[in-house]
């Protein structure tokens, strides 16, 4: 079942065109590794899937009654994030922000999901924990979790291996394969590291650098 389609999209900034036109057909359980070279348009063009980037040429068509909130993100984490101060529970809950509209509180259904998410994901017993106390492992996972609360049918992760050491990495690939194979959720995931990103994948979408992209099926 098709969820996301670009039709001749032109991603940039500044109104200059980096990359395109690409025309993708992103289907649901679908699992996307992008590859390519630094400012190759690779973050530009999630940012641009996600609305948080304008689109300068084409179209970008959610299918199949997906909204743009039912898209979860996990961004690169910025040095300075790693000691937000917030326990583990109020930063997985506040992936329900985008749908609570003007409540000022999370309901039964949302607090009990969280709870689920957060054992799902095997860090529960650090709800109370604070964020900037969690190794960094337990920090993508805490922020896959909020992700997740966000939405359960599309995830876009943005380089959520980088820094992580190599049992933790294993072990954030194993988290996300399993919501993939399992759950049915389509992944969307930018990645430097081809060897190990890819052996779970689908589909690799490889950027060039210069205005060109590659798509390969498996």
């Amino acid at each position: 079942m098709e969820q996301i389609i670009c039709k001749n999209l032109e991603i940039g900034y500044d109104r200059k065109v980096i990359m395109g036109p690409l025309n993708i057909i992103i289907n649901e359980g679908d699992y996307w590794c992008i590859t390519g070279a630094n400012g190759a348009g690779k973050t530009t063009f999630i940012k641009t899937l996600l609305n948080l980037t304008p689109i300068i040429g084409g179209a970008i068509n959610l299918q199949n009654e997906l909204k743009q909130i039912d898209i979860g993100y996990l961004p690169q984490q910025k040095p300075y994030q790693k000691n937000f101060p917030a326990s583990v529970e109020e930063i997985v809950r506040s992936g329900f922000l985008n749908k609570i509209n003007i409540r000022f509180y999370y309901n039964h259904h949302e607090k009990e999901l969280a709870k689920t998410t957060i054992t799902k994901l095997g860090i529960a017993g650090l709800e109370k924990r604070a964020y900037g106390s969690l190794s960094g492992g337990q920090q993508q996972r805490v922020l896959l979790a909020r992700a997740l609360c966000a939405s359960s049918k599309v995830i876009i992760l943005d380089e959520p291996i980088a820094g992580l050491d190599p049992v933790a990495t294993q072990e954030m690939y194993s988290v996300i394969r399993k919501l993939n194979q399992e759950e049915n959720i389509t992944i969307i995931m930018i990645s430097h590291d081809i060897l190990h990103a890819t052996a779970d994948a689908k589909q690799m979408l490889h950027f060039d650098g210069n205005g060109k992209y590659t798509i390969t099926h498996k």
